[in-house]
């Protein structure tokens, strides 16, 4: 009964009751059909949304930093299969589309979260998360502004479940209004927030489209630094601890080896599987850690806010992209 107490309240209250062995037992089948790639991306994510409201994450205390490593080694694994020249030409073209997106993104969201009252720390990550790369700028960014846990959980709740909205929404959309692949590819890159999300919706729309959003989408993640740097100095903090992606570099030199070494096409096709399979179960991870108990904690002004800066991001970056790119 105590144990049962103790899972109850890891995981945020549970639709079904099971034992512990039971919850692991459908947690390791559905990381099973994610490796074997029987799930699209998407499908992933959804998976394990409903295996948290349902019997919940056998291992969620292990949770972030399994999607943190499998996440970083899975874009540098996608790198295998890009051109290195494709890639600088992409990243070139998307470079004023990113300017202009975090800095209105940062801006609006100041704004939206001094009208709503949201606490400012709160409201930063929120922004922060929104306008650069989600999860991975949440967590670079809140030991810099000294975040405190419940501050962070709310951030990321909200970027979560918006990521997990726009996985399926964002091909939908692209397919209405016939955008090209590169189109779409920029497109997600600027509006969805998180680096794993941006990559499984670009892979469902074509391999143009994967290339061109993860390009761009990376560039826009090195952006963390600056903004962090700023952060340190708008919350007066002396510590100045920044924490830099330096995967980006590994993903660059994967590009480059694919482009300059021939012999690297005879284990390309192994490499970027595996990727694309730590990127299906690194989704189904994110939606395993989605408990009913992070989902209520969120609140309602800081979902508003998260979910009114996505949707003015999003359109004004289709805008841009159809007309502009």
């Amino acid at each position: 009964m105590n144990t049962q107490n103790q899972i109850t309240k890891q995981t945020g209250g549970l639709l079904v009751n099971l034992s512990e062995n039971g919850r692991k037992i459908i947690f390791i089948v559905c990381v099973v059909l994610c490796i074997t790639q029987l799930l699209s991306p998407a499908m992933a994510l959804l998976m394990g949304l409903v295996v948290a409201q349902l019997s919940g994450h056998p291992y969620l205390h292990l949770n972030h930093k399994a999607t943190h490593w499998l996440l970083q080694a899975s874009v540098v694994g996608l790198g295998f299969g890009m051109n290195v020249h494709s890639a600088i030409k992409a990243g070139s073209e998307g470079i004023l589309f990113t300017v202009g997106s975090i800095s209105m993104t940062l801006g609006f969201g100041y704004l939206l979260g001094k009208w709503l009252r949201i606490e400012e720390k709160t409201s930063f990550l929120i922004s922060s998360g929104t306008a650069i790369c989600g999860g991975s700028a949440i967590a670079a960014i809140s030991p810099v502004i000294q975040a405190k846990e419940k501050q962070i959980s709310v951030a990321l709740g909200c970027v979560f479940i918006l990521n997990s909205a726009a996985l399926i929404i964002f091909p939908l959309v692209g397919h209405y209004y016939n955008l090209s692949q590169a189109e779409f590819g920029l497109w997600c890159a600027l509006a969805i927030h998180d680096t794993s999300s941006v990559v499984g919706a670009a892979s469902k729309y074509g391999a143009q489209a994967l290339e061109v959003a993860t390009t761009v989408k990376l560039a826009r993640a090195l952006w963390i630094i600056p903004v962090a740097f700023a952060s340190t100095f708008i919350f007066k903090n002396e510590s100045k601890k920044i924490n830099i992606p330096y995967f980006i570099g590994f993903f660059i030199l994967a590009m480059v080896v694919n482009t300059n070494v021939p012999q690297i096409a005879l284990v390309k096709p192994l490499l970027t599987g595996i990727a694309k399979a730590g990127l299906t179960l690194t989704l189904f991870l994110i939606g395993a850690g989605l408990s009913r108990k992070v989902l209520t904690s969120i609140g309602y002004k800081p979902l508003l806010q998260g979910l009114a800066l996505w949707i003015v991001i999003s359109a004004a970056a289709l805008y841009a992209v159809v007309h502009w790119a």
